[in-house]
Order: structure tokens, then C-alpha cells, then sequence
């Protein structure tokens, strides 16, 4: 099985991209919304909470898990490649949703000017300069917190007038560099991907990150048949959650644009 982690309900929309992208494979989600935001958590907490979400989704016998979480990818990815996996599941895999999102955004880009919005914790962890500058020292990085759209999307206010006055505020420091390129470092934000693509104008390119991962991730499979012979295909889906199962169908459903009809209620512990 292929696990699916968020810290919520953004991870949905990853989900969503790869039911599309590679729709035989059966999928676990994992979202911590009991937990949530891990966007103002420290970088001690967001990797051991994502720890412990992995080696839940490794015990359902995923093979792979994707962290369909920026602030996890972030703060815990490199951590548990590194150091974590190699001593306790060494032929299991874990990628992370900002590597496949910077080479689009590299590609996409040609004025080198390249924005990036997210919560404090993905901007305060340099992962989107780091993983940036590794492909060209030319790029020029302008990042924007916006933690005020995390919680305002997971409210059902997506749509809502003041929703849209805040983000023209948040965005409106991008659009005064002159970026080309604009990269949506949180999987909560594509909720808003139309609007965000009204205020900041035709040319400028919003990457539509949930996307751009699901195609990033049948590359991957093909190009490693030792973890893709592993990965059933029968096309089931199974939904945790850490918080009210009642509220993750309601919720979830806005982010996966199709009901979830089963749901389990779990804890997440040492």
C-alpha cells in the first residue's frame, strides 16, 4: 500500500492527484488533525509527531509513505531518510511533496524569480531555499507566510470575501518582486489555487503542487520496479483520523471533491 500523511485535511488534495494519476494502487491516509497545525510547532515536535505517523502507516504494511505535508517535509523528511529508516525500515521508503515541487518550479521558471507561500514552520525550516539554491545559486527565493489561510480553509471559509481580502494581503509582497514563478508550499493552499491565480495574473505560473507530486511519484515508480512490485493493486482506500471522524467526512470532502464513507478514529503514540 502506498500511505498518504498530513497533519490534517490538506493532504487530501495530494490524495485527490494521485487517485487520478495512479488510480489501481491501494492508498492509506493518515491525517493528525487532533494535532493540527504543525505549522507553529518546533522542529523537534513536527519530526516526532511525523515519526510516529510513518511507523503507523509502515504497521498497516504501506511500502512507501508520501508526506503530503509541507511543514513535515520540511521539519522531519530529511531526518527520517537519514537516520530513522536505515535502522528500522531500511527497504521502506518516504518521500516528501517539496523536492518534486522545486524541480517544476526551476523548469517553469525563466526570470529566476521565484515565490513561495506556506505557514512560519516550512519558511523558517530554508528547506524551499536549500532545496532551490542546490539546482542553481541564480534563483532568487521571496517567501510569505500566510498562517491565517491554514485555519481559515479547515473553517469552510475558502469562499468567503474576507478569505480572499487576506490573501491579496499576503500576496500582494510577491507580486511587487515581479516573480514568475509562484509555488504553493502548503497542500492546504490549492483550495485557493483559482483565486490565487486571479490575483497574481497571467504571467506569473502557479504551480498546482498536488499535481505536480502524483506525476513525480508514477516517475518514481517506474523508475524503482524493486518498491513498485510491492504496492498492491486493488484499488482500496482506507482513512485514518486522530480527531472526530464526523467532521473529517464533512471537511474532507471539500479537499478530495468525493465522499469518504469510511473512517477510523486512531491515537498516535511512542
Amino acid at each position: 500500500m502506498i500511505g498518504v500523511f498530513d497533519s490534517g485535511f490538506g493532504g487530501l488534495t495530494v490524495l485527490k492527484e494521485l487517485l487520478r494519476v495512479l488510480p489501481r494502487y491501494d492508498y492509506i491516509y493518515l491525517g493528525d488533525s487532533a494535532r493540527a497545525p504543525y505549522g507553529s510547532k518546533s522542529p523537534e515536535t513536527i519530526y516526532e509527531y511525523t515519526r510516529q505517523a510513518v511507523e503507523f502507516l509502515f504497521e498497516k504494511n504501506c511500502q512507501l509513505v508520501v508526506l503530503a505535508c509541507n511543514s513535515a517535509s520540511a521539519g522531519a523528511l530529511r531526518k527520517i531518510q537519514q537516520e530513522w529508516l536505515p535502522k528500522h525500515y531500511p527497504r521502506r521508503r518516504v518521500l516528501g511533496v517539496i523536492v518534486p515541487t522545486v524541480e517544476t518550479a526551476t523548469d517553469l521558471s525563466l526570470t529566476h524569480k521565484i515565490g513561495v507561500i506556506g505557514t512560519r514552520a516550512t519558511l523558517a525550516s530554508k528547506t524551499y531555499q536549500y532545496e532551490l539554491r542546490k539546482i542553481s545559486p541564480r534563483f532568487k527565493i521571496y517567501e510569505q507566510a500566510c498562517p491565517l489561510l491554514v485555519p481559515l480553509i479547515e473553517e469552510g471559509w475558502a469562499r468567503e470575501k474576507e478569505t480572499g481580502t487576506i490573501l491579496k494581503k499576503y500576496l500582494r509582497p510577491l507580486q511587487a518582486k515581479k516573480i514568475d514563478t509562484l509555488i504553493l508550499g502548503c497542500t492546504h493552499y490549492p483550495i485557493l489555487l483559482a483565486h490565487i491565480k486571479k490575483v497574481m495574473g497571467k504571467k506569473v505560473k502557479v504551480l498546482d503542487s498536488p499535481r505536480v507530486v502524483a506525476v513525480k511519484l508514477a516517475d518514481y515508480l517506474k523508475r524503482h520496479p524493486e518498491i513498485e512490485k510491492k504496492l498492491k493493486k486493488s484499488g482500496k482506500r482506507v482513512y485514518f483520523t486522530t480527531d472526530d471522524p464526523k467532521k473529517f467526512k464533512k471537511l474532507g470532502r471539500q479537499f478530495l471533491k468525493k465522499p469518504i464513507r469510511q473512517i477510523e478514529k486512531i491515537h498516535l503514540h511512542d
